[in-house]
C-alpha cells in the first residue's frame, strides 16, 4: 500500500469526499504515479491538513519536519525503506551524511527529532554525523537527551567545495534547518549533494509560490476525479505590501480578505454550508506558527492593537514581514480527547511513512493550532484487515488514505515549486543573518 492503513480520530460515516477518493484509488495512484515520473519528490516533507467533513485541504507544507519523534516508532521501518529509496536516486553509493539541525540546542522535542532522524539514516545505511551552524559550537559538543541518550554536534568545516566534519567526509548534506537566517556562506556552491536544495529554505521560499503550484495540481487531479478543485484546494491571494509596525498596506489587506470571504461565502452557499467563512493571514515565508492570525471580518485587519501588530510584524530569527498570505479558513471537525485536532501527515520521497494528530485544548476549530500549548497524539497502525474483499464489512476502509492523498498533491507541488524557483534562486542567496563558521 502506497498509505498505510492508519487509525484516524474519525469513527463516524465517511464523507462524500472521503468516499470518493477511496472509491477512485486506482485512478488516483495512476496519475501520482505518472507525475512522480516527471517530478522528483522533496527529500522529505511534512503537511498540515484540515478536515471539515466538506472539504479536506493542506494549509501548510513543511519542506524541513522537525516532528519525527512525534511519529509512532511503529512507523520506524516505512521511514527506514522510504529514506533508502530516496538515498538511491541522488547517491546510489552513498555511505555518510552530514545532518544539519537547527540551533535549538534547549529544545528537547526537537534534539529528540534529530536524533530519531539520525538513526533513521543510520539504518537505511549511511555513517551519520551531525554538523552545527552554531559558532559556539568549536569542537564535539555532547547533548544529553530527556530519554538518558545523548546527541553530538560537531563544527562545520569546508574544504574546497566539499562540506566536512573533523575529516568526515559525506556523500550528503541534509538540511533539517529551514534557513530563515539565511543562507550561511559555508553552503554555497557544494559540489555534494545537499536536501532539500538551498532554494527550499524561507530565505528564497514563499508560500504563495507553493499554493499557486498546490492551485494547477488541485485542478488537474479534481479533473481526473471529476470533482469540484475547491473541495480539496483552499482559496488564497497574496499581499506583498504591508508593514504591520507602520500600518502600511492596510488597505491591500483588507481587499485581499474581503475578497476571499466573498468567494467562500458563494461556494457555501453552492453546498448549502451554514457555517461561517473565515480567513488566515500568514506571513509568506517562515515557520513555527508565528505571523498568524484568523480574520472574520475585513475590519479586523485595520483595527489591531499594537500588541496584535507586534505579532505579525515579526517571524522566526526576527525576520521583518511584509509580504503576507490570506488564505482561505478550513474548520477542523476533528477532536482528540474533546481538544480541536488537525493530521500531519509526514512523507519521505514520495512515501507516506505516518503521521499525527496536532492538538490544542485551548484553541478553536478555526483557529492555527501550531501555537504555544499544542499537543501531539500520534496515530497508531489500525487493526489488520484479513480479508481480501474491501467490500466485506470486517474489512473497513483505509479512512487515512484520503489524508494520504491530500498531503501527496501538495507533495508534488512543492515538487513543482522547487523546480520553478532554482533557477530563480541562485545558491549565493543573501546572508543577513546567518550563523556561519
Amino acid at each position: 500500500m502506497s498509505v498505510p492503513r492508519l487509525t484516524t480520530a474519525l469513527a463516524g460515516p465517511l464523507a462524500d469526499l472521503e468516499r470518493r477518493l477511496l472509491a477512485s484509488q486506482p485512478e488516483a495512484e495512476r496519475w501520482l504515479r505518472g507525475n512522480w515520473q516527471e517530478h522528483a519528490a522533496p527529500f522529505y516533507a511534512s503537511v498540515d491538513l484540515r478536515n471539515s467533513g466538506f472539504k479536506l485541504a493542506p494549509v501548510d507544507t513543511n519542506l524541513f519536519p522537525g516532528g519525527f519523534n512525534n511519529l509512532n516508532p511503529e512507523f520506524h521501518p516505512l521511514c527506514v525503506q522510504a529514506a533508502m529509496a530516496a538515498i538511491e536516486k541522488v547517491c546510489p553509493d552513498a555511505r555518510g551524511a552530514v545532518l544539519i539541525p537547527e540551533s535549538h540546542t534547549r529544545n528537547q522535542f526537537y534534539l529528540r527529532n534529530v536524533a530519531v532522524l539520525q538513526t533513521i539514516l543510520r539504518h537505511a545505511g549511511l555513517n551519520v554525523r551531525i554538523g552545527s551552524l552554531l559558532r559556539e559550537v568549536t569542537g564535539p559538543t555532547e547533548l544529553a537527551l530527556a530519554d538518558g541518550s545523548k546527541l553530538t554536534l560537531e563544527p562545520l568545516q569546508r574544504r574546497g567545495n566539499r562540506l566536512m566534519v573533523d575529516g568526515f567526509d559525506p556523500c550528503v548534506v541534509l538540511l533539517n534547518n529551514d534557513l530563515s537566517a539565511g543562507t550561511p556562506e559555508i553552503l554555497m556552491n557544494l559540489e555534494q549533494v545537499v536536501l532539500p536544495p538551498l532554494h527550499a529554505g524561507w530565505t528564497v521560499r514563499r508560500k504563495s509560490n507553493h499554493f499557486q503550484a498546490y492551485r494547477k495540481v488541485a485542478e488537474e487531479f479534481a479533473g481526473v476525479l471529476g470533482i469540484d478543485p475547491w473541495l480539496i484546494n483552499p482559496l488564497f491571494e497574496k499581499c506583498g505590501r504591508i508593514n504591520f509596525q507602520e500600518r502600511k498596506g492596510e488597505e491591500c489587506l483588507e481587499g485581499y480578505v474581503a475578497e476571499i470571504l466573498d468567494d467562500i461565502r458563494s461556494k457555501y452557499r453552492e453546498y448549502g454550508i451554514q457555517d461561517e467563512p473565515f480567513v488566515i493571514v500568514k506571513a509568506d515565508a517562515g515557520t513555527y506558527g508565528m505571523g498568524i492570525m484568523t480574520v472574520k471580518d475585513p475590519s479586523e485587519v485595520r483595527g489591531l492593537n499594537s500588541r496584535q501588530r507586534a505579532k505579525m510584524a515579526v517571524v522566526k530569527e526576527g525576520l521583518q514581514v511584509h509580504e503576507v498570505m490570506v488564505q482561505e479558513g478550513v474548520y477542523t471537525f476533528e477532536n482528540v480527547d474533546e481538544a480541536v485536532a488537525e493530521p500531519v501527515v509526514y512523507m519521505i520521497d514520495h512515501f507516506v511513512v505516518g503521521g499525527f494528530y496536532r492538538v490544542h485544548t485551548e484553541r478553536g476549530k478555526d483557529q492555527n493550532l501550531n501555537a504555544p500549548g499544542m499537543q501531539f497524539a500520534p496515530l497508531a497502525f489500525a487493526a489488520p484487515c484479513s480479508s481480501p474483499n474491501p467490500d466485506d464489512p470486517g474489512c473497513p476502509p483505509n479512512r487515512f488514505y484520503a489524508y494520504g492523498v491530500i498531503a501527496r498533491l501538495a507533495l508534488l507541488a512543492a515538487a513543482i515549486e522547487l523546480e520553478q524557483t532554482e533557477t530563480a534562486a541562485p545558491e549565493t542567496a543573501a546572508e543577513p543573518r546567518a550563523a556561519a563558521r
